[in-house]
């Protein structure tokens, strides 16, 4: 009969074993506590300890990121839950309904881009009355900086 080592369960974790846990990198661990998005304890070697719940927010973390919510939305977000639990699927949901319009106003303005610019690349030109990049005599200088007709933000 093979036994599961289970020895690890409920003890914490070093920056090492979080890392090849998480699968990012210590120095992103260690970033991530920097900025907020996870805690951890010194021990009496004054070596980083990480409770197991920090693999679940890291995980979080992961998923948010690649979605291209910002790493301070992402903290405020992960501020809200208890720090003292793992985060469960009801505070997956919380935060991903909080980030959904972001993401949706994203992916529209992804859209908007990607459909203007099949127009223009490769003309070069930027004299057709028809480019979206257009603006003579810089009249959308009044609006701010940056790309005025293609992103309006």
């Amino acid at each position: 009969m093979h036994r599961i080592d289970r020895s690890h369960i409920g003890r914490e974790l070093s920056v090492g074993e979080m890392a090849a846990r998480s699968g990012v990198p210590i120095s992103t661990i260690h970033f991530y506590e920097a900025k907020g998005l996870i805690e951890s304890r010194r021990n009496k070697g004054n070596q980083r300890r990480y409770p197991r719940n920090a693999l679940r927010r890291v995980a979080i973390i992961k998923v948010a990121q690649r979605t291209g919510i910002p790493l301070a939305a992402i903290r405020d977000a992960l501020a809200e839950l208890p720090e003292e639990r793992t985060p469960t699927a009801a505070d997956w949901h919380k935060l991903s309904m909080k980030w959904r319009a972001e993401l949706d106003d994203r992916i529209a303005r992804l859209t908007r881009l990607r459909d203007q610019l099949d127009g223009c690349i490769g003309c070069g030109c930027l004299s057709l009355k028809s480019c979206p990049l257009r603006n003579p005599h810089d009249r959308l200088a009044e609006q701010g900086p940056g790309p005025r007709l293609l992103d309006p933000g």
